[in-house]
């Protein structure tokens, strides 16, 4: 078990905010596909996150952990306020003339019709059964959230390469309380889904569906962004030969440092407080622009309540 494991963190929303007005649309300088591999992103996030709060909403009522209750509803504020936020760099790339309606249409259907309230398709399962699949593939999707989050809060070649200062602070704000919270879904429902071996056998499949829709979903939004890329007019096409480059000078995440998050999810031992540094995580946050401003907001809103 990790020496973390036991540290009790507070998980508490920061209501930052982020000025995208000087944020060139290849926030990466000369790297347009480093730049929209990360930005698939914001494509899955504002309707995922938004759905991880509707689903956890649902699955209130089964917590009956006081310490758990506490952190899901840390988790839910946090989740929302990523949604918004990223929600806001669409509406940036709208106004370079990057549309990402065609594509993004096709994530809200996935997040708010095949995986709502009721099982897709007319599938029968049994009373309560569909949340509790939800739950797991919440917590699947958060063990990859946790590696990416950890990740670009030690990408220094991002630093190196004059990424945009402020996608980074964007970036590493969100990657550090997804590190933060690694353990909220994996709790949740570890919590919630019943007895082994079902609960541990709905845990391992939902992350063999998981997996490989999400690999889809970003080699699909990356092809998109790069073609409907207005400066680059159709000059360049997504690649495993470009992403590999990409990956090589150290700005984007390792394949190995991806597919090696799945079988530590197998082990039934298994919990994600293993996953990156919770203090790197606090450090960050503790120093993030955007973080600070939000904690400054805060601070001047109490003082102004005292007097």
């Amino acid at each position: 078990m990790s020496a973390e494991r036991d540290e009790r963190h507070p998980i508490v929303p920061r209501r930052v905010s982020f000025d995208w007005r000087e944020t060139p649309l290849h926030w990466i300088p000369d790297e347009p596909t480093a730049t929209h591999v990360i930005n698939v992103l914001h494509l899955l996030l504002p309707a995922g996150e938004r759905w991880f709060v509707k689903v956890f909403k649902e699955g209130l009522p089964l917590v009956t952990d006081v310490r758990l209750l506490k952190d899901v509803k840390g988790f839910m504020g946090q989740e929302a306020t990523h949604s918004v936020q990223h929600s806001y760099v669409l509406n940036h790339l709208a106004e370079q003339r990057l549309d990402t309606d065609a594509y993004t249409r096709h994530v809200n259907f996935l997040f708010e019709r095949l995986l709502g309230e009721e099982p897709p398709w007319g599938i029968p399962f049994p009373a309560g059964k569909w949340l509790l699949y939800r739950l797991a593939f919440i917590a699947a999707i958060e063990q990859f959230t946790a590696v990416l989050g950890d990740w670009v809060l030690r990408a220094e070649a991002l630093d190196r390469a004059g990424a945009d200062e402020v996608m980074l602070d964007l970036l590493r704000w969100h990657g550090a309380e997804e590190v933060e919270h690694r353990a909220v879904a994996f709790d949740m429902y570890q919590h919630c889904g019943g007895s082994d071996p079902a609960r541990y056998a709905r845990r391992i499949g939902t992350m063999c569906v998981t997996a490989p829709v999400l690999l889809w979903l970003w080699a699909w939004g990356a092809a998109y962004l790069i073609r409907h890329d207005p400066q680059l007019a159709g000059r360049l096409r997504y690649s495993l030969r470009e992403h590999n480059k990409a990956v090589d000078k150290g700005l984007l995440p390792t394949w190995r440092e991806l597919g090696s998050a799945i079988p530590r999810y197998f082990r039934r031992s298994y919990h994600p407080s293993q996953e990156g540094s919770l203090r790197k995580a606090v450090d960050y946050l503790a120093t993030s622009p955007a973080a600070r401003a939000a904690a400054g907001a805060v601070g001047r809103a109490a003082l102004g309540r005292r007097e």
